[in-house]
């Protein structure tokens, strides 16, 4: 079965270049602004079983968190079609879908309603998200207190305890001290364990190597390689070195 189908996948950015910073700069920019056309991923095609665990890889400005962000409902594609298969889990960025003037607690809640589970049954996997996230003493703190692990640790302990059949992590598979990322690695572990999706971004190539059974390497928006880790990243290593050597 297949968790997640990409067909010939376009995104397009559009960005307006014109001055600004003053009120004369922004009358001018309506008699100078520059249009440019950014194309994040071109005509990519590919497909995820369940219970695979997919890392994509690829230079900064490759389409990585793009793709991924469409998965999640992020972004509309340009053209092509995304077809998604389960109930979705996604951590993007940090402190996305947290509001920093709500506690820890209510955000919780506003992050459930957000992915489409009800009070009753976050209720139940409450103890779980605030125990996992180490946020005991800290709960009922507003975000805006929280430092940045804090809230990393949050968004994770929310995207991994809501059983999700497919979990999307942009960069941050594991956060925080080691002790805390082992714990992580150890949610991961369970959770293909349990046949759940997993599709991450991530530079960490040590990352990949632990938890990914497959890399898709994202060049220019476009599929470089889609195989296995090691053939894939032995390729990836050597052109980054060609790329240093050629400069």
């Amino acid at each position: 079965m297949q968790a997640v189908k990409v067909e010939n996948l376009h995104k397009t950015f559009r960005l307006q270049h014109g001055r600004a910073g003053s009120l004369k700069g922004l009358m001018l920019s309506f008699l100078h602004t520059r249009v440019e056309d950014i194309e994040a991923l071109n005509g990519v095609s590919f497909s995820v079983a369940a219970g695979e665990t997919l890392a994509v890889i690829g230079k900064n400005g490759s389409g990585k968190s793009t793709l991924l962000g469409i998965m999640a409902r992020v972004y509309r594609p340009t053209s092509g079609t995304v077809e998604v298969n389960g109930r979705v889990s996604a951590l993007l960025d940090l402190g996305a879908g947290f509001h920093t003037d709500l506690t820890g607690l209510e955000n919780i809640y506003l992050n459930a309603s957000i992915l489409g589970i009800s009070r009753r049954e976050i209720r139940k996997r409450l103890d779980a998200i605030i125990s996992f996230a180490e946020l005991e003493r800290f709960i009922d703190a507003p975000i805006r207190t929280y430092s940045n692990g804090m809230v990393l640790r949050l968004g994770f302990a929310i995207a991994t305890q809501i059983d999700p059949d497919i979990l999307l992590v942009d960069e941050v598979i594991a956060v925080g001290d080691e002790e805390f990322q082992q714990k992580c690695y150890a949610k991961v572990r369970e959770m293909q364990q349990a046949g759940k999706t997993i599709i991450f971004v991530s530079h960490d190539l040590q990352a990949v190597r632990t938890v990914a059974n497959r890399v898709l390497w994202l060049d220019s928006g476009v599929i470089r390689q889609d195989d296995g880790v090691a053939p894939v990243l032995d390729a990836y290593l050597r052109h980054a070195h060609e790329e240093s050597e050629s400069k």
